[in-house]
């Protein structure tokens, strides 16, 4: 990847909308080997998908809930378990296996404080936990889907591509 792979991203990640001509446009390449380097991020998984991004509160499910988990035991049937029975709930929108004092973290959007309660009972039943606690989001600071773009990740661009030709 190079700098014009790295301009794509940053604007992909900030409007997927924009036509291949305008992206084309703001990067310096016609729209043919525009599309041709997207096509590649898309076929190496740098671009994983496109979605639309919603509002929680528009759509129903405003409040916020970072929930961290200490395991009940550390053995491989019990990380399937509870791996496939997190991945089954919508509800969770990240989940990540973590360093430190608690072993999961899950960021979970519910409507209220019922709902949570329903969704806690459904995940204190996917296997044994040792410990589960859940703190409630009052205000969202930043939020964000854009990924920071690290320059280790792309080469410097030192000759043309021949995708690149106009």
């Amino acid at each position: 990847m190079d700098d014009i792979d790295r301009s794509l991203l940053e604007i992909l990640q900030q409007n997927a909308t924009l036509s291949i001509a305008q992206m084309a446009e703001r990067v310096g390449l016609s729209p043919t080997p525009c599309w041709k380097r997207i096509q590649k991020l898309e076929a190496t998984g740098v671009i994983t998908r496109r979605v639309a991004v919603v509002d929680p509160d528009r759509v129903g499910v405003g409040l916020s809930v970072l929930v961290s988990i200490e395991a009940g035991e550390h053995t491989p049937e019990w990380l399937e378990r509870f791996g496939l029975g997190v991945g089954a709930m919508p509800e969770v929108m990240e989940a990540y296996r973590m360093a430190g004092d608690v072993d999961y973290m899950l960021r979970v959007a519910v409507a209220d404080m019922a709902e949570y309660d329903a969704f806690y009972k459904r995940l204190i039943a996917i296997a044994p936990m040792k410990n589960v606690t859940s703190r409630f989001a009052m205000e969202r600071l930043k939020h964000t889907t854009a990924y920071p773009l690290h320059p280790r990740a792309f080469r410097d661009r030192r000759a043309a591509d021949p995708d690149d030709e106009e």
